[in-house]
């Protein structure tokens, strides 16, 4: 526990500090490494699982998707073109670089990294890019990006220590034996507060219609969806054989472990922000 928290606390001042100095640049970095280091794991694991994805090749499209809405908007790039050209070049390898016994797995375990992983992850870079006559300005963005991060982590954190507390239910003991309703509904409430303080702190910058009110109303399907998208990783690893993602993190796993909560989230809470 005692690293765990250790890491949790140097996460946040890394990325604090990238925020504050580097702005919307740092926010796009952080994102952008999030994302191929997630999808190196989950590659990992898809091997680890018996599969063959394209694991290089798919991290530098992965990279790309990820980013694709900066550059779209920054250069007026096609970015939608990036997943339907990736599946015609893993198309076109997959008939001379694997066997007959793991073609499919070979194509399916690739694609569905990059759309996990990397279309789902690429809208936080739509969240914190700023377009041409925005009516949010660019530290609104960010703030919504970091409110993002607050309510899934809370949740996170919620439910791990209120389970740990008084956890009795089990919620899915052949997927995550830990996991409890008690812990779930406890990382919610903690979701849904956390969401309304930074709304309230952050109301200057925020866009209008996001009180706190509505902020915690929104932080709760984002909180579910944080602990869905865990339970997703759950089963991956499960499948792997892994009690964890990866050992990158002390105390935490893997990146995967860390980013997990927002892969779902991310596209849900860019739709219910009302960005365009």
């Amino acid at each position: 526990m005692a690293k765990r928290i250790f890491s949790t606390v140097a996460l946040w001042t890394i990325v604090g500090a990238a925020l504050w100095v580097f702005r919307t640049r740092g926010a796009l970095v952080l994102i952008a490494l999030i994302s191929v280091l997630t999808l190196r794991e989950f590659y990992q694991l898809m091997r680890a699982s018996g599969y063959a994805p394209f694991d290089k090749l798919g991290l530098l499209f992965g990279g790309l998707i990820t980013i694709a809405p900066w550059a779209e908007a920054r250069f007026g790039w096609h970015a939608h073109l990036l997943l339907a050209l990736g599946t015609v070049v893993f198309a076109v390898r997959l008939l001379g670089e694997r066997t007959a016994e793991n073609r499919v797995e070979s194509l399916a375990s690739t694609l569905f990294g990059l759309v996990y992983v990397a279309v789902l992850l690429q809208y936080l870079v739509r969240i914190v890019t700023p377009l041409s006559g925005d009516t949010v300005s660019p530290t609104g963005r960010l703030l919504l990006c970091l409110w993002l991060v607050v309510v899934a982590k809370f949740c996170d954190m919620g439910a791990l220590l209120i389970g740990l507390a008084i956890g009795r239910h089990k919620m899915s003991p052949q997927i995550s034996p830990k996991k409890t309703w008690e812990g779930a509904v406890g990382g919610v409430i903690l979701s849904m507060a956390a969401g309304a303080v930074f709304a309230w702190l952050a109301r200057n910058e925020f866009p209008t219609p996001l009180s706190p009110l509505r902020a915690a109303l929104i932080a709760a399907p984002i909180a579910v969806l944080g602990i869905v998208s865990d339970l997703i990783e759950s089963v991956i690893k499960r499948r792997a054989n892994r009690k964890d993602s990866g050992a990158t993190v002390p105390g935490m796993g893997g990146v995967f472990d860390v980013s997990d909560s927002l892969i779902l989230a991310a596209p849900v809470a860019y739709v219910l922000f009302g960005l365009p």
